[in-house]
């Protein structure tokens, strides 16, 4: 095996299990919205056209979406909070890293911490930062999406006039979609939290060691 790839293999595994579910999320996707399209004696549409319809942005946001905000959520509220025992918490007593004060730079630290200033205040919530713009454009690519799915099901459904995506924000419709999703998000990352106080997987960093005790806090 190349080192660069088994330097990589996680992000690997996980990009390629990602388009491989996404190549198949748009098959199955593109034939249940031509049998829609079939029950209004609509022609069919290829698979590149089906691409670019509102009922795949509309499927592919809204579950970005969820997932980013978690994630981005995640981060912040483990900066901040702490869960006694959990392989997923920092110490009870810790604040910030040692490491996380610039004191402790080194010449091959990242330029934002060289310079200081404003890009290190930037630079300290990056990460966070980056999931919530994510979540962001997700949010967007599922409103958009979502108006658009909208827009033609109710057209081919009682040949009503089109809504724009602000009052399509403001319908029930799509605040079910996001909240169906977050709040299982929510949830999946709940029940990690609590079950790595009591349980182990050997050699995962999300895992306290097999050794450790219940109440030990962070891996």
């Amino acid at each position: 095996m190349p080192r660069w790839l088994r330097d990589n293999m996680l992000s690997v595994a996980m990009l390629g299990a990602f388009l491989v579910f996404l190549l198949l999320q748009s098959v199955f996707g593109w034939q249940v919205h031509n049998e829609e399209l079939s029950r209004y004696g609509i022609e069919p549409l290829s698979w590149w056209a089906y691409l670019g319809t509102g009922h795949f942005a509309e499927a592919v946001f809204e579950n970005w979406e969820s997932e980013f905000l978690q994630m981005g959520g995640y981060v912040l509220l483990t900066a901040y909070l702490v869960q006694k025992g959990s392989a997923e918490s920092k110490p009870e007593d810790q604040t910030d890293r040692p490491e996380d004060n610039r004191d402790h730079a080194r010449p091959d630290s990242p330029w934002p911490v060289r310079v200081g200033g404003l890009p290190l205040v930037v630079y300290r919530n990056s990460l966070a930062i980056a999931l919530l713009m994510i979540f962001g454009g997700s949010f967007l690519g599922h409103l958009f999406g979502g108006v658009a799915a909208y827009n033609q099901e109710q057209a081919l459904e009682s040949g009503a006039a089109p809504i724009s995506a602000w009052q399509f924000l403001g319908t029930s419709d799509f605040w079910f979609q996001s909240m169906q999703n977050w709040q299982s998000e929510f949830l999946a990352v709940g029940v990690l939290i609590l079950l790595s106080i009591v349980l182990r997987q050997h050699a995962s960093p999300e895992s306290k060691p097999v050794t450790a005790p219940h109440a030990q806090t962070s891996a």
